[in-house]
């Protein structure tokens, strides 16, 4: 038994994927911490700001004399997220794991199918409810293997989102997630409007969603019905997070990390009005399926409460590939029209493809890129069709003898595949990926991507060029100074003609005399 202790040193840790760093702060270690019983202290590392190995995290809580870890983790992330667990237990401390995988994976974290037990406890789906109690029986010396948010029956419980914990971002250190690297940071304060600091801040409206795509392991962890958080609530987070930028003198925008924040038209249409009504807008990126952006009013109350940016899950632009894994309501032909709507409206899309579908043959990335280059421009990501455990995709891929890595999550390889493609080899499915990032991420291609914007103010163009470069990272890592210079050397053109285009606007707002004030003629 544990030794118990009535008040608890709580690190709540979070590991990097172990390729490129993740410039967003993750919520759930917030959203634990304002829900932590009073009294305990906790404090926070992600492992993408913070980096760090196995024996630095056993020196860490041995040295700040921690008494309870949690550790969470997604699939990508849970091998680095075993083994700092295995080293901090071996320090004598205990761990509480959690997150999408550990959920569906609880006997391997706890060492019941055979291999070694990586936690004395786990949380099962949202932690919301159970982590009171995990930190009170922790306090106790008493631990449960199993935390699972369920009522008196067995039956599962979602917590409400009403009310909603206060997180303090005002006095939250947010150094370590500037995504302007120092290098480009000198240059990028010389064009103004606080560009030497950006920050990307993770806020949530809601949970849930009910559409059940094949590959996807959103409606399996947090269900198929949503809950919402009040207006009220995020319109003061929103506020809050404005107040701190503008102290700051600094860019923040926000990031709603909703699955699909758009689910309930009436409701978003309410939150963004209240959003204008409040003053509270603040540049903000949203994930919005593509068949609700056909609503010309939802578009307009978009760009009018300030969103910049909309995360738009495309996949494919084959429809036998949509049909395939559950996601038949995404319809190709309606893609550009989409777009356009959202460009005339100065919001740009992130559009997310997945090679390796079962109806994908080589030449899959130019057929795409053939379409992306007619679209305004955005931000294309590209990845391979990865079935993760408890998803409808690896029961199916598993029970027709498809997958070639069964635990693949157990040496994570990113951008590589864990299943035979039907119509493609896997080194050719591989290729389309490699080809999608290299041809939109090239100087050139970011070049045609800022000029596309030269009858938008300075500010647009500065905003496509740092969200290209920090996206190029996703696939081609920049981890060290050599190869941040190296990227800048290769858009050195473009990066100095926003400079000079910069210091004329700026020279030009000073020179320009001040007019007087309009007379009318009532007057």
């Amino acid at each position: 038994m544990r030794e118990i202790r009535e008040i608890l040193k709580i690190l709540l840790y979070n590991p990097d994927n172990g390729v490129t760093r993740n410039f967003m702060p993750h919520l759930w270690m917030f959203l634990l911490q304002s829900l932590t019983p009073p009294g305990h202290e906790v404090v926070l590392i992600d492992g993408n700001a913070q980096p760090m190995d196995e024996a630095g995290i056993a020196r860490y809580v041995r040295e700040q004399k921690i008494d309870l870890v949690g550790i969470g983790a997604m699939t990508r992330m849970i091998a680095k997220a075993y083994r700092m667990a295995d080293a901090v237990r071996a320090a004598g401390v205990s761990v509480v794991m959690g997150g999408p995988h550990v959920t569906e994976m609880a006997d391997e974290a706890l060492g019941r199918d055979g291999g070694p037990r990586h936690a004395d406890a786990v949380a099962l789906g949202e932690a919301d409810a159970t982590w009171p109690r995990i930190v009170e029986d922790a306090a106790r010396g008493e631990l449960k293997d199993i935390y699972a948010p369920v009522d008196l029956t067995g039956k599962e419980l979602k917590p409400s989102l009403k009310p909603y914990p206060v997180i303090p971002w005002d006095t939250i250190d947010l150094k370590q997630f500037n995504l302007v690297p120092k290098q480009a940071k000198r240059w990028l304060q010389k064009i103004g409007e606080g560009w030497g600091t950006f920050r990307i801040i993770p806020v949530e409206s809601g949970r849930g969603c009910p559409y059940g795509c094949e590959f996807c392991t959103v409606t399996g962890f947090f269900g198929d019905s949503i809950r919402f958080r009040t207006n009220e609530s995020v319109v003061n987070e929103l506020l809050l997070l404005k107040a701190r930028a503008r102290k700051e003198r600094g860019q923040m925008a926000v990031f709603f990390i909703d699955d699909n924040f758009a689910i309930n038209l009436k409701r978003t249409k309410s939150l963004l009005r209240d959003i204008i009504a409040a003053g509270a807008h603040v540049n903000w990126v949203a994930q919005i399926s593509a068949n609700l952006l056909r609503d010309q009013e939802l578009v307009d109350l978009i760009a009018a409460s300030g969103g910049k940016w909309v995360f738009i899950g495309m996949e494919s632009i084959d429809p036998a590939n949509l049909k395939d894994v559950n996601k038949g309501f995404n319809k190709p032909e309606e893609y550009a029209a989409v777009l356009q709507r959202l460009a005339q409206r100065n919001v740009y899309a992130i559009t997310s493809f997945i090679f390796g579908m079962d109806n994908d043959t080589v030449g899959a990335a130019e057929r795409t890129l053939a379409q992306v280059r007619t679209w305004p421009p955005g931000l294309p990501i590209f990845g391979l069709l990865t079935p993760l455990p408890g998803t409808p995709l690896y029961k199916r891929l598993d029970v027709a003898g498809r997958l070639t890595r069964r635990k693949h999550w157990q040496e994570f390889i990113p951008f590589a595949m864990a299943h035979t493609p039907l119509r493609m080899s896997i080194d050719e499915a591989h290729a389309e990926v490699k080809y999608g990032w290299s041809k939109s991420y090239s100087g050139t291609a970011i070049a045609q991507a800022v000029d596309s914007l030269d009858d938008q103010p300075i500010g647009y163009r500065v905003n496509i060029l740092i969200a290209r470069l920090c996206f190029r990272g996703i696939y081609f890592p920049m981890l060290g100074r050599f190869a941040w210079w190296k990227v800048i050397s290769e858009n050195r053109g473009t990066i100095s003609k926003l400079i000079r285009q910069g210091f004329t606007a700026w020279w030009d707002s000073r020179s320009r005399p001040a007019r007087a004030p309009a007379i009318s003629a009532g007057d």
